[in-house]
């Protein structure tokens, strides 16, 4: 395996990067391969990147047959929309122009996002064809489906107003909170999507992931999803690898199993 460091800039910001996580090929596996990319945005309520949801999630995936990309996106107060989703734009644009050098398949790009970075890919979903990302042709930038783990997704009733604050904002128009509503963006191009999160979630209610499957069933795009009966808020894997140790939180045996059924899943992309 190699890691690479790639710098993303954009219009708006030149510090944000990606961590590529790259299987080596070899003659005797498949030397011609092409693996699914899975980039990987991890949460933080728009105010800081975990690293909980990135490097581990990364190496997670390896094992599931992706090459692993891990975004390290602007955050706020000092960035607000649409600075951060100008930056996976990016990310992607890059991935599915190095696919042949990098063994990706540039038809099988998947966002993966974990709460606040859960609504950072849902973003570049469902808001691919408005304005804001009109500097970007849309075969460039799509996914081609979304891995949503406990996401934020509505600024309506059930919202989690620390991330909506960070990303446009207290003091945000009633329009742009429309429009990060993510629920109410979906529309038949929204790529097929896998979601998971739990009943007892405290910080994002699971009304954001249920509405959200809601909408992509109205619009007949594909979802899957898996609400377990307990565990809080960031469980990421919800293993030892993933676990926090200073917070003494993260090790669900049940809920961890949303990785081999998130396994499952990809094997349409393999």
């Amino acid at each position: 395996m190699q890691v690479i460091r790639e710098p993303l800039r954009t219009a708006l910001s030149k510090d944000a990067y990606f961590d590529a996580y790259l299987m080596d090929q070899y003659e005797d596996l498949e030397p011609e391969r092409l693996r699914p990319a899975a980039v990987i945005a991890p949460g933080g309520g728009y105010a800081f990147v975990s690293p909980r949801e990135g490097e581990p999630v990364a190496l997670a995936l390896l094992a599931k047959g992706c090459q692993a990309f891990v975004l390290h996106y602007s955050v706020g107060p000092e960035h607000r929309f649409p600075t951060a989703l100008l930056e996976l734009a990016e990310a992607v644009r890059l991935i599915r122009r190095h696919a042949a050098e990098w063994h990706v398949n540039p038809q099988a790009i998947i966002g993966v996002g974990f709460s606040a970075g859960g609504h950072l890919v849902a973003s570049l979903g469902t808001l691919i064809a408005q304005k804001v990302l009109a500097g970007y042709q849309a075969d460039e930038i799509r996914l081609n489906g979304m891995m949503l783990g406990y996401p934020v997704i509505t600024s309506g009733e059930f919202k989690e107003p620390g991330s909506f604050d960070q990303l446009i904002g207290p003091d945000a128009s009633p329009a742009l909170r429309l429009q990060v509503s993510l629920e109410r963006q979906v529309s038949a191009q929204t790529p097929p999507t896998f979601l998971w999160t739990t009943m007892t979630d405290e910080t994002v209610p699971v009304e954001n992931s249920i509405r959200f499957a809601e909408a992509l069933h109205e619009h007949d795009v594909a979802c899957e999803l898996h609400i377990f009966p307990a565990g809080r808020h960031g469980l990421s894997l919800a293993t030892r690898e993933s676990w926090s140790q200073q917070h003494d939180y993260g090790k669900e045996p049940v809920v961890a199993q949303w990785l081999p059924l998130f396994g499952t899943w990809l094997q349409q992309f393999m």
